[in-house]
């Protein structure tokens, strides 16, 4: 047993141009800049991004000691309210579609996205209450049809 209580967990993006990256989020998400911490030269230490509801993403400018992450970025899943609209406005700010937004078989509306920076985002709408049970069966079924 730990002897300690996790009070936040926060996504932390390193990024190839913090300001846009910033601006990006903004635009995409909504997000509202709480706290940036710049180097001397003015990149990016360490931003914060309240996106509502306490969640919150940090990100910072790429350096020695972190690089861009090489080859597919990290998958970042974002439940919502309107899994459409989401969509709709990550790509209108510059983000690129994976796979559409779709109605799946587990009760979910989702779909995943790209920003301009690598990382990935699935967005998704719970569409039904289902039990652990009801998913899997309905995940089983959906991959007996695709076989």
């Amino acid at each position: 047993m730990s002897k300690f209580t996790v009070t936040k967990l926060q996504a932390r993006l390193v990024v190839s141009d913090g300001d846009a990256a910033i601006e990006f989020y903004r635009a995409a998400l909504g997000a509202n800049l709480t706290q940036r911490v710049n180097t001397p030269d003015g990149k990016v230490i360490h931003a914060e991004l309240d996106l509502g509801s306490g969640i919150t993403i940090g990100l910072k400018d790429a350096d020695g000691a972190d690089p861009v992450p090489s080859g597919p970025g990290p998958l970042i899943s974002l439940y919502v309210d309107d899994v459409d609209a989401a969509a709709e406005s990550f790509t209108a700010a510059g983000g690129t579609v994976v796979y559409p937004v779709a109605t799946w078989p587990y009760g979910e509306r989702a779909g995943r996205l790209s920003d301009p920076f690598g990382v990935q985002w699935g967005f998704a709408q719970i569409m039904e209450d289902l039990s652990n049970e009801e998913i899997q069966q309905r995940t089983d079924e959906m991959f007996r049809q695709a076989g």
